[in-house]
């Protein structure tokens, strides 16, 4: 049961999306719901930003450690890492979630989403440039419309960013490792439409469900889709993957402005 409550090339968008019909909150089948980055929300933090997504929102930090996990000491591996934690407050769902501390153990959905979020990360940084250091990414979701996912992800580059370049501000880091941007989004289809950027209510009636982490240069990161009743074809796949490209071009170019 779901908890959350509430650059395009090759195919014409155009030939493949139905906007004659309007959407449960009125957008268009391609259209992200409204968004905004408000960085250095958290003062504490080395980077951070409140970013939301709708009625999604979700506090991402980036703190940074002067060491390596064990196992790189051990093993000897260079450069640095980039790790991940998420976590959904107990007020952010319209049932309230209980807190995973209190059940002694990180469950496994939320094991399975801060793993995305450090891999998705770890992608567009190079580690070696890091030097031997640790950047840890919290993303705290403080309410919850469908996507917190792909809205953490996107959060996380922000903050990542905000931090890399308070270290190389700071003499700490002399070349900057981060590659390229990356953001993330959601795709379904609902009513047998292909539509960008699911809220929690079309979330929980689509056929499909899928989320796309791409790069600022197009490259995929990761795809995880899954088909909720009949399997859904490669025209299909193709469609989501054109109105993935498409929202995340927008999100790069708003974490661009963002940054600066």
């Amino acid at each position: 049961m779901k908890k959350e409550i509430n650059l395009s090339g090759g195919i014409d968008l155009d030939a493949v999306v139905d906007n004659s019909e309007k959407r449960i909150d009125g957008r268009k089948a391609d259209e992200l719901r409204s968004v905004k980055f408000t960085k250095n929300f958290i003062s504490s933090a080395k980077g951070s930003v409140l970013v939301e997504m709708g009625n999604t929102r979700v506090i991402c930090t980036a703190s940074v450690e002067e060491n390596v996990p064990g196992w790189m000491r051990f093993q000897k591996v260079p450069g640095g890492w980039v790790t991940a934690e998420y976590s959904m407050l107990p007020g952010a769902t319209q049932d309230r979630t209980q807190r995973e501390a209190t059940k002694g153990k990180i469950g496994g959905r939320t094991m399975e989403i801060q793993r995305l979020i450090g891999r998705s990360l770890r992608a567009v940084v190079d580690l070696k440039k890091l030097g031997r250091r640790q950047i840890y990414l919290d993303c705290d979701v403080i309410q919850a419309d469908g996507g917190t996912r792909t809205a953490s992800i996107t959060g996380a580059y922000v903050a990542l960013k905000l931090a890399v370049d308070r270290l190389m501000k700071d003499g700490l880091v002399k070349h900057d490792p981060v590659i390229e941007a990356l953001a993330a989004i959601s795709v379904g289809i609902h009513k047998k439409v292909s539509i960008l950027d699911l809220c929690y209510l079309e979330d929980s009636a689509a056929e499909v469900d899928a989320n796309f982490v791409m790069t600022e240069s197009g490259k995929i990161i990761e795809v995880q889709g899954t088909a909720e009743g009949a399997p859904f074809s490669k025209a299909e796949l193709m469609e989501m993957l054109e109105l993935a490209e498409k929202g995340i071009g927008e999100l790069v170019e708003m974490q661009k402005a963002v940054l600066g």
